[in-house]
């Protein structure tokens, strides 16, 4: 499990499984119930770095290295998928190409607000007709209008737009030059023209907020542009390498999450004169549990370990997705099949655990776009 991590990581895990213990677990049947994050757990995040995981220090943040960030989300999505989905979109997403490609005067500008404790990142990618593929499906636009752009058109499944000051959108400044004609652009939400449509109805981490956008005239000032223009698509394609490592340990947290609940209630649960752990048919489903998990954090880690070195990473990181978030399909399967009809039941955690983790084999690209990714890398012999 440790994955020779250094005392300082190990340490971190201890201090955010213990918040996670008692600050998210008490309220994540509510949070899902509620439809509503437990904002008193994400303002004392603050303090412990979880908001700011990978800001640099000298703009408040914790600098964390992506793997002791992948132990964060990991264990905030052992309690609480919803809160680990909106905290990891928040860092990796929302945060994530500010501090990458952001100005010196972007950065001093958003990261205060966004890490404040009562804020969230946002960033928007996928439009309603434009999900895997981008380059040919956006057709959101940004146009020169004297000091100002002005931008039209839709974004749809977006996390956390509703608590975030500022949105980083990929929109087309050149509507005839290809993968160089999308840019990043930082839009705050107080602007006339963008609307912010209620949260989707979702089968699963429902205190997530998932959100369409409409942008109708949207007047944005030109400095707001994130990196250079034309940047956006290569941009973008680099976050959601990084965003694949943080869904990858998001899943394990699910997956150890239920793995746990498996275990306790088999141990719990007699049948037949004895507990159900002593059948051979529940002992294997436990084992090959163990055996799964421990290949899916293995890989995780490892693809964190490779950003961290400053390697290539999108086949490792494409792998650990993978990997990851169908593990954690199977894990929770099988921890409501070891709990029969409770595990059918509401008022048991691991029915809330297999919805949340639907999304992980579809969320930041699809189980069969990272089989494409994976396959292109092979294929090009890297």
């Amino acid at each position: 499990m440790d994955f020779d991590l250094n005392d300082e990581q190990q340490m971190f895990r201890r201090i955010v499984r213990e918040f996670c213990e008692s600050e998210l677990k008490p309220h994540a049947h509510d949070i899902d119930e509620n439809g509503a994050l437990h904002w008193p757990a994400i303002r004392k995040m603050r303090d412990l770095g979880l908001l700011s995981m990978q800001v640099p220090e000298a703009y408040g943040g914790a600098e964390l290295d992506t793997l002791s960030a992948s132990i964060a989300v990991e264990e905030l999505g052992r309690v609480c998928g919803s809160t680990a989905l909106s905290i990891s979109a928040h860092n990796g997403l929302g945060l994530g190409p500010i501090v990458r490609w952001g100005s010196p005067e972007q950065k001093a500008r958003f990261i205060p607000t966004l890490t404040d404790g009562e804020h969230l990142g946002a960033l928007a990618l996928t439009e309603p007709q434009a999900g895997s593929d981008l380059l040919n499906g956006a057709k959101t636009y940004a146009v020169r209008d004297g000091d100002a752009w002005v931008v039209n058109g839709n974004k749809a499944w977006i996390t956390n737009p509703k608590y975030a000051p500022v949105i980083v959108v990929l929109l087309r400044t050149d509507r005839d030059a290809g993968s160089r004609g999308f840019s990043m652009m930082l839009v705050e939400t107080d602007r006339p023209g963008l609307t912010i449509h209620p949260p989707e109805k979702k089968m699963g981490l429902k205190g997530s907020p998932t959100q369409m956008l409409t942008f109708e005239n949207v007047r944005v000032p030109l400095d707001n542009l994130l990196g250079p223009e034309g940047d956006g698509f290569k941009q973008t394609m680099q976050t959601l390498d990084s965003g694949r490592i943080s869904i990858g340990a998001l899943s394990v947290g699910l997956a150890q999450g239920a793995f746990e609940e498996m275990v306790r209630y088999a141990k719990d649960r007699h049948a037949f004169g004895e507990p159900i752990a002593n059948k051979q048919a529940i002992q294997w489903m436990i084992a090959n549990a163990a055996v799964e998990i421990e290949a899916a954090r293995t890989l995780v880690y490892k693809a964190a370990w490779t950003k961290d070195a400053g390697r290539d990473f999108t086949k490792i990181a494409s792998i650990a997705k993978l990997k990851a978030s169908e593990v954690a399909e199977k894990v929770c399967h099988d921890a409501i099949q070891i709990h029969g009809s409770y595990g059918y039941s509401r008022e048991y955690p691991v029915e809330r655990m297999y919805r949340d983790q639907r999304l992980m084999t579809i969320g930041e690209g699809t189980s069969e776009i990272q089989r494409m990714v994976i396959a292109r890398k092979v294929l090009a012999g890297e």
